[in-house]
């Protein structure tokens, strides 16, 4: 019987597993490129690092794990990303920003789906790629203190919706 097992991608404490598989057909386009990938081109996804690209590389050598995307595909599933976008603008383009806090207009879910409709990308956790933190009330410490000492702004709600309008 062949290896099943899925790659090491979800030891990441705080990543959903629906970000992670976001980030990686968002910037891939569709499965073939992702299998195809070299470590050096996952580990360019947001929030991928070595050990989650060499495991999904490592997967993808397996030809049965190949297969079973085969059959996926012939049942019809769509395995790639569809280009006709809802977009809005553009205007947060190349922006990575990380939502923080509680939000007075906005769910979190809905910041997030305004952040891609404009180009932009959520992320999960503060970097030095990070362009801002969309923040609310009552933002959480660590973050705070994160941001702070890699000279992250922080964006309030209202002037985030400034930004886009």
């Amino acid at each position: 019987m062949g290896n099943h097992q899925f790659p090491f991608l979800f030891a990441t404490v705080g990543f959903s597993i629906l970000e992670f598989y976001s980030a990686l057909i968002n910037h891939f386009k569709n499965i073939d490129n992702i299998i195809n990938a070299s470590v050096e081109e996952l580990e360019n996804v947001d929030e991928i690092g070595g050990k989650i690209a060499q495991s999904l590389v490592n997967h993808f050598q397996i030809e049965e794990n190949k297969k079973s995307i085969e059959i996926l595909k012939s049942f019809g599933l769509q395995l790639e990303l569809n280009e006709e976008n809802n977009l809005l603008s553009e205007k947060l383009k190349d922006n990575l920003i990380v939502i923080s806090g509680v939000f007075k207009i906005y769910s979190r879910d809905e910041l997030k789906k305004i952040i891609e409709e404009h180009a932009g990308k959520n992320v999960a956790s503060i970097s030095k790629k990070t362009t801002f933190v969309l923040a609310g009330e009552n933002i959480g410490p660590s973050k705070r203190t994160k941001a702070e000492s890699l000279g992250i702004p922080f964006v309030s709600e209202s002037e985030f919706l400034n930004m886009i309008s």
